[in-house]
């Protein structure tokens, strides 16, 4: 039996870090630390490339466990499926270094039992655009696309107006604008609405100029594929960033690939926008019930339930901001056509400043990410990270007022990097946590009765131990989840009589049982092996 495990530990492990990080890994940083993990811990960590990016970055995969690896039920966590997302490759580099780090024996205990399977950055392309010398939100690999489909590759990207090294926003004053400066903090810009009177007086666009003279500004810039968009649950064709093809990049052909090979795989967890751990998806018995499913299984939405409880307990995010994801999403697939427990959060959000009453503040009443970061940053004494507008003459608007400006690239998805190792620490209690909740089989209960004429009747329980359900429900339905296989392994001077030598067990809720029973002919040793690859293996021996 695994042991509670006390989240205290992980703070102390901060004086192990390899090296003073002062800000997010780039792609050569992330692989040394992920080589450094393997050179100090090589019997409980492995490092293999599972292939190379659009842009010929490879693409690493990191099993942490001891022992047979293979043979232990296992956790899938992945990073980086959002370019412009760096928080989730540190949270999952963060965990590995933070697990192999310990050597307390309750970790020894989990490695023992539990093999985590962790890509730390499924977009490397992308997320370089970070550390570049021009640097914006990225979410394309580096695949040449014609966005636009006008026959050219490129040809209208974004443009530094103001050459400060980052892409922001212009606002251009025009009658016809549908945006309007927000009242309750000036920096921000916010739609103007009709239903209560307002009139719009900015038109809003990303910084650039129209290259191509098509009426469209910065629609076919570099960046290609996303792979967020790229997978095969209600895959979003014909948009940009989604692909020829649902799996046509081969990021996203790499690790669908691997995982469908890996049946000890029983949850996924993910590191995206997408989000459904601080609010769980529920029950929708019309999106169960349609020929191709689109919703969660009953006893699914339940297990989603009771983790994302696992998970504000331990972060704290229950006012995260809600997320449908969009279609050809990672999230989706790891449940709908993968058929695994699949869990997703963006691990961090700007969180909403509370009302000080006593110097009479008032409430926001306008709703704005950009002036709700403002606010929290200007409370906790940050920098704001925010371009003022500038006014520049522009040559799609020579006869406009036309401003440059707004909130950085990164920073509103991304925390200030001094918050981090909480950020790992938490994330690495909650991984922890949920291992600890793994489905496990066990037989108990075991009864034999002699009935004459070398006849036994064999009875026991198989029993799962863990409060997680051996697998999902929609698992069930696919060929890629293996069900709890029983068999009686016999000589050749045994038979049954009564009752299947080798059987399958449908889906088996946390903590429940099932007894079986048989009637064998023979004498001598007879073994009663249950178990599937995300429960692990069980075997007993009984003397007929």
């Amino acid at each position: 039996m695994i042991k509670n495990i006390s989240a205290s530990f992980f703070f102390s492990l901060s004086c192990f870090i390899a090296y003073a990080q002062i800000d997010y890994s780039n792609n050569s940083q992330q692989l040394a630390r992920l080589n450094l993990l393997v050179k100090e811990h090589s019997q409980k960590a492995k490092l293999k490339s599972i292939g190379k990016s659009a842009g010929g970055k490879d693409l690493w995969m990191m099993t942490i466990g001891t022992g047979n690896t293979e043979s232990k039920p296992a956790i899938a966590i992945v990073g980086g499926i959002e370019g412009n997302h760096l928080l989730g490759t540190e949270l999952s580099i963060g965990f590995a270094e933070k697990i192999l780090r310990s050597n307390t024996d309750s970790i020894k205990t989990l490695l023992s039992a539990t093999t985590f399977y962790v890509f730390p950055n499924m977009s490397p392309d992308a997320m370089e655009q970070y550390f570049a010398n021009l640097k914006y939100e990225r979410h394309g690999n580096a695949r040449q696309t014609d966005d636009d489909r006008d026959g050219k590759i490129n040809e209208d990207g974004f443009d530094d107006l103001d050459n400060n090294g980052k892409i922001t926003m212009m606002r251009i004053e025009s009658p016809i604008g549908e945006y309007r400066i927000n009242t309750e903090e000036p920096r921000g810009m916010v739609k103007a609405d009709l239903t209560k009177g307002e009139t719009g007086s900015y038109i809003l666009l990303t910084e650039g100029i129209d290259n191509d003279k098509d009426g469209e500004f910065n629609e076919d810039g570099e960046g290609g594929v996303w792979i967020n968009k790229n997978l095969t649950y209600k895959h979003p064709s014909f948009t940009q960033g989604s692909g020829e093809f649902p799996v046509s990049e081969p990021e996203t052909r790499s690790l669908l690939d691997l995982l469908y090979t890996m049946y000890n795989v029983y949850a996924v967890l993910s590191f995206s926008s997408n989000n459904n751990l601080s609010t769980p998806y529920t029950y929708n018995a019309a999106n169960v019930s349609q020929r191709i499913v689109t919703g969660y299984q009953e006893q699914d939405a339940k297990v989603n339930a009771m983790v994302s409880d696992l998970y504000n307990k331990t972060l704290d995010m229950k006012d995260a901001p809600k997320n449908t994801a969009g279609g050809g999403d990672f999230l989706s697939w790891a449940y709908y056509h993968y058929g695994r427990f699949s869990f997703s959060t963006s691990g961090w959000y700007i969180p909403k400043p509370k009302t000080d009453t006593t110097k009479k503040d008032k409430p926001p009443v306008i709703s704005d990410s950009v002036a709700t970061y403002v606010r929290w940053a200007t409370k906790q004494n940050m920098n704001i990270n925010f371009t003022d507008w500038k006014m520049i003459q522009h040559p799609d608007f020579p006869d406009q007022k036309v401003e440059v400006g707004g909130i950085d690239p990164f920073v509103l998805i991304n925390p200030p990097f001094s918050m981090v190792e909480e950020l790992k620490n938490k994330h690495t209690d909650f991984i922890i946590r949920l291992a600890l909740m793994q489905p496990r089989i066990d037989i108990t209960k075991i009864r034999k009765e002699k009935l004459g004429n070398n006849i036994t009747r064999i009875t026991v329980t198989v029993i799962n131990t863990g409060a997680l359900p051996s697998h999902s429900r929609l698992g069930e339905k696919t060929y890629w989840v293996k069900r709890i296989n029983v068999r009686l392994n016999m000589n050749n001077n045994q038979s049954v009589l009564s009752g299947k030598r080798i059987q399958v067990l449908n889906s088996m809720e946390g903590y429940s049982s099932k007894e079986l029973t048989w009637l064998v002919r023979g004498t001598g040793k007879i073994e009663v092996e249950a178990g599937s690859p995300t429960t692990g293996t069980k075997k007993i021996e009984i003397i007929l």
